[in-house]
């Protein structure tokens, strides 16, 4: 979360963007910018099963980081458009990238469901793949990825979640009063009949990034700066006044 923050800076420095990948190294209970926390879930049950905690930076609903590859994209808000058109910008890469893999996914029309954009619903206690919303992207009618973004000042940050095997049906019982039963979502290993690697989702989303974006995109090393910066968040990324501030 420390370096996706130092990297939307430097968006706003440059006005270039950033598309990143990354796993986790351990479980993890994402919460979102608004989210209600405090007094919602079983800290000694999450502790007991070794989940860590964070709270996103965007907002959206709970995610467990876990068996699903993470995304984020940083850029200047001048060059982005508004929220809808931002994400429709990403999500042609997305769905570029699954079609690569061999997954039928699609985006779920503005009619379908609700005039909303992705990760705009109220920060409840339903996890965030609990159903998809008006542009979110779903393979045969069930949420595959999660979205959602955050502004300040002149950039953006969007973060995603690509579920690659399924263990989000276990947030609900994470609660402490325990959440309804929520609909199974989908995953790549239910949409190619295999579990891809990491780096073969990775690959995916880079070659979808120079095919629709940009053909001259390159890897980026982290300066200095960018790495301090990161440091002097994760402060703020630790601190359990953040994470449990709701």
């Amino acid at each position: 979360m420390a370096l996706d923050e130092a990297l939307m800076s430097y968006a706003s420095d440059t006005q270039q963007w950033i598309f990143r990948v990354y796993s986790w190294t351990a479980p993890t209970l994402s919460l979102g910018r608004h989210q209600v926390a405090r007094g919602a879930y079983d800290r000694k049950q999450i502790a007991e099963r070794g989940i860590d905690v964070v709270r996103r930076p965007t907002g959206g609903r709970a995610i467990l980081h876990h068996r699903e590859v993470t995304y984020s994209a940083v850029g200047p808000v001048a060059a982005a458009g508004d929220l809808r058109e931002s994400y429709a910008r990403i999500n042609r890469l997305l769905i570029a990238a699954l079609h690569q893999l061999g997954v039928d996914a699609a985006v779920v029309p503005v009619t379908r469901i609700q005039q909303t954009t992705p990760g705009s619903e109220g920060p409840g206690l339903l996890p965030c793949f609990h159903h998809p919303s008006s542009g979110e992207i779903t393979h045969h009618g069930r949420k595959l990825v999660g979205s959602a973004q955050w502004r300040c000042n002149d950039a953006f940050l969007q973060h995603g979640s690509i579920l690659v095997d399924d263990d989000q049906m276990q947030l609900s019982s994470l609660l402490i009063t325990k959440g309804p039963e929520i609909q199974r979502p989908a995953t790549l290993r239910e949409a190619v009949g295999r579990v891809p690697s990491e780096s073969e989702v990775a690959r995916a989303l880079f070659d979808a990034v120079c095919s629709s974006e940009d053909p001259d995109a390159m890897p980026m090393k982290l300066d200095t700066a960018i790495l301090d910066r990161a440091k002097d968040l994760c402060e703020h990324y630790l601190d359990e006044s953040w994470t449990w501030r709701h």
